[in-house]
């Protein structure tokens, strides 16, 4: 009897074990692939265009600031190839055993069928039923499921396959640039374009003698890689002759002064040379006298008789 007892219990044993450690199913392995791209940069520059002439004759220039990268590009083709499985899971078995058994009676019917039709039942009942059932009455495997199959990387390939040269071109687009004049340096920054507009009748130089002037220097550096690039624009004796009385015309209080000296300082910034300044001043002078129709009318009336320039409010109906 002792004996007996032992036996059963090693018994429940062993099928316990297999219960709770049963395998995987394997499913056929699944691969993929995709393109990817290995970029190295080269080479990195900056460029400063600052026009010609390379001598200021005129207090405002649009400089153009671009940055240049070169690339070298590799093309690879990328394959991973995954081990599908279907972990094993005890308790599926109270339902796969049944299911199994039922399946491998439905085979060996669908075989004979099969013998009988002369081969016309399709082998997914003739041999998939019988697979299917095996694998239900195994204890220790469950029976192969797609969703819920879970995979591990078996392989990741890298094939090579063509190696080429790339060039960009992009604008240094709002980002600062040093602006050195004399022993004053500042920082003015680029818009959207790469473009950056120098004046200096405006900014910080309004704030500077700037007919003292005599050289810009211009520098940009990228924080990344220390890339740079510097040059450089004269200002003519001619024009550092006209700025600081073009300073006064522009920036003087206007409220205090009448018609006719606003016409007259529209008038000078003209005779000057400074045609867009004087441009800038009038549309101002135009806004500024909005709201007084009356004054406007007077304003622009005294402008084309003396001046000879006939404008308008831009914002009138």
């Amino acid at each position: 009897m002792p004996t007996r007892l032992l036996r059963l219990t090693a018994a429940a044993t062993l099928g316990g074990s297999l219960l709770l450690s049963g395998c995987a199913n394997q499913l056929p392995q699944r691969s993929d692939q995709e393109a990817r791209s290995e970029r190295k940069l080269l080479e990195h520059s900056l460029s400063i265009d600052v026009g010609e002439p390379a001598t200021l004759e005129l207090p405002q220039r649009r400089i153009r600031i671009q940055e240049q990268k070169t690339f070298a590009v590799t093309d690879y083709e990328v394959t991973r190839r995954y081990d599908r499985y279907t972990p094993y899971q005890a308790w599926r078995e109270l339902y796969e055993v049944p299911l199994g058994a039922v399946a491998v009676v439905a085979g060996v019917g669908a075989n004979v069928l099969n013998v009988v039709l002369l081969g016309n039942v399709p082998e997914s009942a003739t041999r998939g039923w019988i697979e299917y059932g095996f694998a239900g009455l195994n204890p220790a495997m469950n029976v192969e499921s797609n969703g819920r199959a879970e995979q591990n990387l078996a392989l990741l390939s890298d094939k090579r396959l063509e190696q080429r040269t790339e060039y960009t071109t992009l604008p240094w687009a709002e980002r600062p640039v040093q602006v050195s004049a004399g022993k004053q340096s500042f920082e003015l920054t680029t818009d959207r374009r790469g473009i950056l507009l120098l004046n200096l009748l405006d900014g910080p130089f309004a704030e500077q003698d700037a007919s003292r002037i005599g050289k810009l220097t211009l520098r940009v550096e990228a924080p990344e890689d220390g890339s740079h690039s510097e040059a450089s624009l004269l200002v003519s004796r001619n024009l550092r002759g006209k700025l600081q009385e073009a300073h006064a015309l522009i920036y003087d209080d206007l409220e205090d002064d009448d018609v006719g000296q606003w016409v007259h300082r529209v008038k000078r910034l003209s005779q000057l040379g400074l045609e867009e300044e004087a441009s800038e001043l009038e549309q101002s002078l135009i806004e500024l006298t909005r709201n007084d129709p009356e004054l406007q009318k007077e304003f622009l009336d005294l402008l084309l008789k003396q001046a000879g320039r006939l404008a308008a409010d831009p914002g009138a109906e």
